[in-house]
């Protein structure tokens, strides 16, 4: 009984981050403010997304000394803040955990904001698995 009262605790002051596995049509609905943003099509965005987070918000990547965030691996060198680097740029001036949870709002303005700074090539998935044939990447139920 002793050892479920700290985890009952910690269960009641941190609270679970609502995470979201989206499909491929839920994310379309969720993302299609940002066709044509930056000149990128809307599959263009679901098929990059898949092959760097899988539709999954949780994902957390290491990546060379930087730990990158959410559907859109949101890298926390330059665009977010957390633990790992204080001295970040935080040019979305957000917390880094923030991109864990299933609110896309905050997450498509730094993605707007990495786009309008670095274009599409910020994810390398693009080029090579997402440039070309997107037919597969289109939701029909929009």
């Amino acid at each position: 009984m002793m050892s479920f009262v700290p985890l009952l605790l910690v269960g009641i002051l941190f609270p679970a981050i609502q995470a979201k596995q989206f499909t491929k049509c839920e994310l379309s609905q969720v993302l299609k403010d940002m066709a044509g943003y930056g000149g990128i099509t809307l599959p263009e965005f679901i098929c990059t997304i898949f092959h760097i987070s899988g539709y999954d918000t949780q994902t957390i990547v290491d990546n060379n000394g930087s730990t990158e965030y959410g559907l859109f691996q949101i890298s926390n060198k330059y665009w977010c803040r957390d633990h790992q680097i204080p001295q970040s740029k935080n040019t979305c001036d957000i917390s880094c955990d923030k991109f864990l949870d299933d609110d896309l709002t905050d997450d498509m303005i730094c993605a707007k904001k990495i786009l309008d700074s670095e274009g599409i090539g910020y994810w390398p998935a693009h080029k090579p698995l997402c440039s070309e044939k997107l037919e597969q990447w289109l939701c029909e139920k929009l």
